[in-house]
């Protein structure tokens, strides 16, 4: 009876049913059959109330080569269960895009790869199909190295390693360049495994760099580093090699682990350096030419692959401070001397300026000691005067050897830079290339080494000459020398009342006697008192002691009478 007559819960009933249906079946890939082919529409029936229609262009070859038939069985994307047309609303593109996103997922999660074709340039990349699903392939990802043109890649079936998949997004993300290192990576290892040290082959180079060339060997890359080139000093690689040439080379080190191979061009030619001792004796002189100069000297080669380095100090017997690039230039031929040859460390030294005379040599052959010389002064120094001499050498003059009377501190301030002064030659030091020169040796001996009447010395009598008066003394100068001395105040008489100097004039002459005579600090003290208390010592001596009854004035007058006695 209610199936005749179906209430209104049976209406809910089926609407329900219907509505959980359509909201399982929507946005699914389901199986449909082919009911019809009118004209470039297929007609399916999905098991829905109503069928769909669904473009013949979206099944690709099959439908254009009448693949598709009336009763075929296939899958196809639901969109709506209804349109406003009464059909099912049904996509083959969609279908086989889920087809490869669910294929895809798997092999993004077992990290396999995948098969696509580039068919497009978008910013900052390409876009590639795979299979339906479109995946976008980053410029940086395309190859290895940065390609210019990547048109011959396009539209080539190639395999893809899947980076990145968002699903809900639609976005797929893929790389070329990491399948080619992976197959590189193989290769390499496969190669490397195949190589020994010590082996020859050959190889193309690839690329050049300042320090060395990268050679093919066949899939992957040795480095030859620029000083396994050759044996002689070589500036950049491209003086030997060029891009594209094939090369024979040794190689020299082969690392398992990181692929890391090197090799040598050299290694396949005797080395010069075996016989380099014999061909190389110490103090013979060779030819060469310049090769490189750096701050610490200037390397020359002999001959190809042997190379001497001239030390800055051996370049110039008077040139100390200077750069060597003053002295010689690049690509200049030189004549050397062999100083030393090392052959376990591969070096020889050698000598520029032993080709020229010595010049301290040739210095003290023409300026012997005693020889009077004449320079400019070069510089002023806190310890003496630096002149320019013959031969393009340097004397010293010490601040001692300036003056006989004056400290070395205010002589020197009587030069100047550039002065033209004479100087005796005192000595010469050929091995450690010092000239001692003096300027107050001029004048002749020093004048503290005695006068016309003989040597004077402490406690010498002298007569002296007043040349000037001061309230501390006297300075006066001993007759017949050019030595300079004082009396103090202390020192003019034995008299307290007598000390002083103002009794005294210039150019008055007085007998005194030396109580200092330092002639090192050059410092001379004469004393009146001194003298005046050992004359009276003495005539104590010859006419009594002032014990007999006698006073000191009779003693005294007694002594200076029989001095005019004896002088008449």
């Amino acid at each position: 009876m209610s199936d005749m007559n179906p209430t209104m819960e049976d209406f809910e009933a089926l609407l329900d049913e219907s509505l959980a249906a359509v909201s399982i079946q929507e946005g699914t890939v389901v199986e449909g059959i082919v009911t019809a082919i009118e004209k470039d529409m297929a007609v399916i029936d999905a098991g829905l109330k109503v069928e769909g229609r669904v473009a013949l262009k979206e099944f690709g070859a099959a439908a254009k080569d009448g693949g598709l038939k009336v009763g075929d069985t296939v899958e196809v994307y639901l969109e709506r269960v209804e349109n406003m047309m009464g059909e099912a609303v049904l996509s083959r593109d969609k279908a086989r895009r889920e087809e490869s996103w669910i294929k895809l997922e798997k092999k993004f999660e077992a990290e396999e790869k995948v098969e696509g074709v580039i068919f497009n340039q978008v910013k900052g990349g390409f876009t590639v199909d795979l299979d339906g699903a479109t995946a976008f392939l980053p410029r940086s990802q395309v190859d290895i190295r940065p390609i210019r043109d990547v048109t011959p890649l396009m539209n080539t079936p190639q395999p893809f390693q899947i980076l990145k998949m968002d699903r809900r997004r639609g976005n797929i993300v893929v790389s070329r360049r990491t399948v080619l290192e992976e197959s590189r990576a193989e290769q390499r290892s496969e190669i490397v495994q195949n190589l020994e040290e010590g082996q020859i082959v050959e190889g193309v180079v690839k690329n050049i760099t300042d320090y060395g060339a990268f050679v093919d060997l066949g899939g992957i890359d040795g480095l030859l580093h620029v000083t396994d080139m050759a044996w002689r000093r070589v500036n950049h690689p491209t003086e030997i090699l060029s891009i594209g040439e094939t090369v024979k080379v040794q190689i020299i080190r082969v690392n398992q682990d990181t692929h890391r191979i090197s090799l040598g061009m050299k290694q396949l030619e005797s080395d010069p350096w075996d016989a380099i001792g014999a061909k190389y004796p110490t103090d013979s002189k060779v030819t060469g030419r310049i090769t490189n100069i750096t701050d610490y000297g200037a390397f020359v080669e002999l001959e190809p692959g042997i190379e001497g380095l001239i030390h800055v100090s051996e370049m110039s017997w008077t040139k100390k401070n200077v750069h060597p690039g003053k002295i010689v230039s690049t690509s200049q031929e030189v004549e050397v001397v062999i100083l030393e040859v090392d052959p376990a460390k591969r070096r020889i030294s050698l000598g520029l300026k032993q080709n020229l005379s010595n010049p301290w040599d040739t210095f003290a052959d023409q300026y012997p000691q005693g020889t009077v010389v004449e320079g400019e002064v070069k510089n002023k120094t806190e310890f003496g005067l630096f002149i320019g001499l013959d031969g393009d050498v340097d004397g010293m003059v010490h601040l001692s050897d300036l003056d006989w009377n004056m400290s070395g501190e205010e002589a020197i301030e009587n030069f100047n830079k550039g002065d033209m002064v004479k100087a005796v030659v005192l000595d010469v030091d050929v091995d450690k290339e010092r000239i001692s020169l003096g300027i107050k040796q001029l004048d002749g001996t020093d004048p503290m080494d005695g006068g016309d009447s003989g040597e004077i010395r402490k406690n010498s009598i002298v007569t002296a000459e007043v040349l000037k008066v001061i309230d501390g003394g006297l300075e006066v100068k001993i007759v017949d020398t050019d030595i300079e001395a004082f009396i103090r105040r202390g020192d003019l008489s034995r008299d307290r009342d007598e000390q002083r100097p103002e009794r005294f004039s210039v150019g008055q002459k007085l007998d005194a006697r030396v109580i200092v005579f330092d002639k090192k600090n050059r410092k001379v003290n004469l004393s009146i008192k001194a003298l005046e208390i050992a004359e009276e010592k003495e005539a104590v001596k010859q006419f009594g002691s002032s014990d007999s009854g006698a006073s000191l004035g009779d003693i005294l007058g007694a002594a200076l009478k029989k001095n005019e006695e004896d002088a008449s």
